[in-house]
């Protein structure tokens, strides 16, 4: 009896399925979801179904068969709940013509379904038609043809410098432009201290547990509460709940210099959404469009910060604002942090690629935190003193210093641009050469093919590398902007009493180590200060400024001193 139950209600059962996406604006309002649901409707109950179940995919590409609502269909469907599945027409199941070709010719007879697609006049009860396999092959050149003339229409937009995407958070779209972007001077706020917590050493988790405990809204729900419909989860039970991903992309968005990027994305082809990242040489930059919302030269430094990699504690979990900025000076690796196992009082530096770490580094390039942090703050005072009492040959000599830093590293880069782009003609020559001699029958096929094939990968990598030579060349003019910001930021510095990590992060690049040596028998240790954007800034002598001394005893027996001449360290 049961049996015969179930079987009557899937004979009296049709599923109803309804489909619109961005692609079919361009049919009108007949495409609209109540008009298909209306429409639908009115066909089962007149071919006698009184038992109708809708289901929808609202925005969703044809081209994919993976769609929450079509899948639950078909999840039904075999298990035998419906006996019909009414749609407008073919499209709507959708626009691939294998996968559609298999529904309508395995699935549906297979599991006994009526198909009746009412704009196309179909009906399965009614026998096969021949124009079906057809229509889902036009169906699927439709949507190859939007897709294409979607990426003709981005390409043009992209170029001309018109934002592809969404305005990140701390922007919204201008109401008299939708093609600009305008501050968002609430979320704005936000972004600006997520910066500045950066710059002041907080890592990205302390972060989002920093905002979550102020009850900020995370950006999703910022933008939902605001009517902003953004792609992304709610947690409607913890809408403050930020997590580090959220923070770090926030900390990477070129954007909030005012930027538009373009192609930072693309697919392979239109039957693939899936988004891959493009890469650098491949995007589109258009810089300063819009307000900033972080200055570049600090976003520069967040992004050098961060660059530098996490800071490495010492074994009892400690770390040092100093990690991450000292560079051995032979081998150019980064400096450990370590403290003295039977004195943990002791803490200090070593090259992390010594031999006795299984490195390659013959010294060992040790320094002591103390005497370093002393040190480092007596040259950035001398370096502040400088900037107040003689302001005027103070910016003269950091400009002149970002000047010849900035050409030092484009001649450097110029010099290297310069030798791939000759091998690049080299590669040229030589496969014309292997292609004559493959003519000519010097060559046999198989070598021809297997030389051609390595210098065609050899001159493709040649051709990225040209690409990003050429991108930072672009970039480094931007160097002599940050000088500016690099003066503002000594000047702040000038009545600093100790340091902090946000003073090491605004105004050193690195501190190059040097092995201590034994010199007319006096241990003597150099210590080179690299400062952001104008390398090693040399004060002149001649001017009347005290000499920092520092003298510490550092151990039994050994004392420490240091004086400003060349950042000399003498035991």
């Amino acid at each position: 009896m049961k049996q015969s139950n179930k079987k009557k209600d899937r004979e009296v059962t049709a599923f109803l399925y309804v489909r619109l996406s961005r692609d079919d604006n361009f049919e009108g309002d007949s495409y609209s979801i109540q008009n298909q649901k209306k429409l639908l409707s009115k066909a089962a109950k007149e071919k006698g179904y009184t038992n109708l179940v809708t289901f929808c995919d609202d925005g969703v590409s044809g081209v994919t068969m993976h769609r929450p609502g079509f899948s639950e269909m078909l999840s039904e469907l075999s298990k035998g709940h419906a006996a019909a599945v009414f749609v407008k027409d073919m499209s709507r199941l959708g626009r691939n013509y294998i996968e559609v070709g298999r529904l309508t010719e395995e699935f549906f007879p297979e599991h006994d379904i009526r198909l009746v697609s009412v704009a196309d006049n179909l009906d399965s009860d009614e026998g096969e038609s021949e124009l079906t396999p057809i229509r889902n092959l036009f169906n699927e050149w439709y949507a190859r043809d939007i897709s294409k003339k979607r990426r003709i229409s981005n390409k043009i937009k992209g170029t001309s410098g018109e934002p592809l995407g969404l305005p990140p958070y701390g922007y919204i779209k201008d109401p008299d432009n939708p093609k600009r972007w305008i501050v968002d001077e609430e979320a704005a706020s936000v972004v600006r201290r997520i910066y500045s917590m950066t710059l002041s050493g907080i890592g990205v988790k302390q972060i989002a547990a920093n905002l979550a405990d102020e009850k900020i809204p995370t950006p999703v729900f910022y933008w939902r509460s605001k009517g902003i419909n953004r792609a992304g989860r709610v947690n409607r039970e913890e809408p403050h709940l930020w997590n580090k991903s959220t923070v770090t992309k926030i900390l990477a968005q070129q954007e909030y210099c005012g930027d538009v990027i373009n192609f930072k994305t693309f697919s392979k082809s239109y039957k693939n959404k899936k988004r891959i990242e493009n890469a650098p040489e491949n995007m589109a930059v258009f810089k300063d469009v819009h307000e900033p919302v972080i200055e570049r030269g600090e976003w520069q430094l967040v992004q050098q910060k961060r660059q530098a990699g996490r800071k490495r504690p010492a074994k009892d979990g400690e770390k040092s604002m100093f990690s991450g900025l000292l560079k051995c000076s032979d081998c150019g690796r980064n400096l450990h942090f370590h403290f003295n196992q039977k004195k943990p009082e002791i803490k200090y530096f070593n090259c992390s690629n010594h031999k006795s770490n299984r490195g390659t580094c013959e010294k060992t390039h040790y320094v002591r935190l103390e005497f370093l942090e002393e040190v480092v703050l007596r040259e950035i005072r001398r370096l502040t003193q400088f900037a107040s009492r003689y302001e005027r040959e103070f910016i003269k000599a950091a400009l002149g210093q970002a000047q010849q830093s900035i050409e030092a590293e484009q001649k450097a880069m110029q010099k290297e641009l310069k030798a791939l782009q000759k091998r690049d003609a080299e590669l040229d020559s030589l496969f014309e050469r292997i292609y004559e001699d493959s003519v000519s029958g010097k060559l046999s096929e198989e070598r021809f093919a297997k030389m051609s094939y390595k210098y065609e990968c050899e001159q493709g990598e040649l051709s990225v590398r040209i690409k990003r030579l050429k991108a930072a060349l672009d970039d480094s003019s931007d160097k002599s902007g940050s000088a500016d910001m690099f003066i503002a930021q000594v000047q702040k510095y000038t009545r600093a009493k100790k340091l902090s990590e946000r003073m090491l992060t605004e105004l050193i690049e690195r501190i190059e180590v040097y092995h201590a040596e034994k010199i007319d028998g006096v241990h003597v240790q150099r210590l080179k200060i690299h400062y952001n954007c104008v390398g090693s800034m040399e004060i002149p002598g001649a001017l009347p400024l005290p000499q920092p001394e520092v003298l510490m005893q550092t151990r039994k027996g050994v004392a420490v001193s240091y004086s400003s001449n060349e950042n000399l360290v003498n035991f």
